[in-house]
This record gives C-alpha cells, sequence and structure tokens, in this order.
C-alpha cells in the first residue's frame, strides 16, 4: 500500500510511514490555507481603513 493507493474509507489500517505522510501533508495544506487566509485578512483591513479614511475626508 502507498499514499496513493490508500484510501481513508478503508477498513485497513495505514501504516505508520503512510499515516505520517497524510499527516504531513494536511500539515501543510493548513499552513498555506492559513498563510492565504491571513494575508486577505490583512487585506482587508487596509482597504477598510482606507475606505474610512475617504470617508473623514
Amino acid at each position: 500500500m502507498t499514499i496513493d493507493t490508500y484510501k481513508l474509507t478503508s477498513m485497513e489500517e495505514p501504516s505508520d510511514e503512510i499515516l505520517s505522510q497524510l499527516m504531513r501533508e494536511a500539515a501543510e495544506e493548513a499552513a498555506r490555507t492559513n498563510h492565504e487566509a491571513t494575508l486577505r485578512f490583512f487585506e482587508e483591513i487596509k482597504q477598510a481603513a482606507a475606505a474610512y479614511d475617504n470617508e473623514q475626508r
């Protein structure tokens, strides 16, 4: 069994190596999406601040 052939819905337990790879890939994906969300958040804050500043003029 390899990471490419393992199905999470399988009744068979993954090997330690496959489980480690699954966890590593999940952590990498979580870190990537968290970084993207953080960038979007601060961009929205900048836009809101600019809009507020323009309204105050």
